[in-house]
């Protein structure tokens, strides 16, 4: 089963669980996972750059950041996947896209780093994007806010 929760921080408004629920069993079904407990949390950029500093060592505001809670090698997924919804927003205005199109792309983003893609070098960040294309086309991203 794919359990799917989320939070949002006060001041901020998150998409519809239904609609993160629905995109991250799709893509976890198209990946042949069967199992997972994630919980989402849609904050602002000072809890993301926070993490990014405690965590990573980088000092600067990011849109998304996934933390897989168990080990890669488990067949259940256990994560948490913080979305900035600031940063989303501005990266929206910034490309030109829909601000659902943007969150919704998050949303996969994380789910795959989940699951174990990386995105550190040019290859596995063209693959990632093409991932992240190929699962917008099969979503109505328009109704996710």
């Amino acid at each position: 089963m794919i359990g799917v929760k989320f939070e949002c921080v006060p001041g901020q408004i998150g998409p519809k669980l239904a609609s993160i629920k629905k995109i991250s069993k799709k893509i976890f079904d198209f990946h042949k996972i069967k199992e997972a407990d994630i919980t989402f949390i849609f904050g602002d950029d000072e809890l993301l750059a926070r993490l990014k500093k405690e965590f990573f060592q980088k000092n600067h505001y990011t849109d998304v950041i996934a933390f897989r809670l168990n080990e890669y090698k488990e067949k259940l997924i256990e994560g948490e996947i913080y979305i900035s919804i600031p940063r989303a927003k501005e990266n929206a205005k910034k490309y030109k896209e829909p601000y659902a199109k943007e969150i919704t792309r998050l949303i996969i983003h994380g789910c795959l780093h989940l699951i174990g893609f990386k995105d550190k070098t040019g290859l596995e960040k063209k693959e990632m994007i093409k991932m992240e294309n190929n699962f917008l086309t099969a979503f109505d991203w328009a109704t996710l806010i």
